[in-house]
């Protein structure tokens, strides 16, 4: 059984002797909810992208309505980093997938997949609190994702730093 208690109700219940164990589910059940379900959409359009070269990235986005991991658009292989960065919103968290094509020093063609947990400084509290606490679970569930970047703005996920981390 789970109790949930607002912080408020919490407040207001400060003289009560069991205060510890109030506490201790007012804390687990914020942490049951912490890990947003994954849409089965999600993971076949990642396996796309990674199998099937089908995408150039994929952005996710949180539905807190029905509390999950959804699509939010797809690019094509031939769209460039410049359209990926420019459909991350500026005032709102998102999760996202970049396949990075590079030359080495070799001269041999590769490819690195980067997970990219945008989170901008002006986006709300809540949304970052939601995007942070379900990272962990989503990241695990896009297995063959090399590299993963945090960014708060567009410069800590540009080109240059993908570049560097590839290489």
């Amino acid at each position: 059984m789970t109790w949930v208690i607002s912080t408020v109700d919490f407040l207001l219940m400060i003289p009560v002797p069991s205060c510890k164990i109030l506490m201790q589910c007012y804390f687990c059940s914020a942490n049951a909810a912490s890990g947003m379900a994954v849409s089965e959409e999600c993971k076949l359009k990642f396996l796309e992208l990674q199998r099937k070269k089908t995408y150039r990235y994929i952005i996710f986005k949180i539905d807190e309505k029905a509390q999950q991991i959804i699509l939010e658009r797809t690019g094509s292989p031939e769209e460039s980093y410049v359209d990926f960065a420019s459909h991350l919103p500026e005032n709102d968290c998102r999760y996202a997938v970049y396949d990075f094509d590079f030359v080495t020093d070799d001269n041999c063609q590769k490819s690195k997949i980067f997970f990219v947990a945008w989170s901008p400084d002006t986006s709300r509290i809540k949304s970052k609190m939601i995007y942070a606490s379900s990272k962990d679970r989503f990241r695990r569930e896009l297995d063959g994702v090399h590299y993963e970047l945090q960014a708060t703005d567009p410069t800590e996920v540009g080109l240059d730093i993908m570049r560097d981390r590839a290489n």
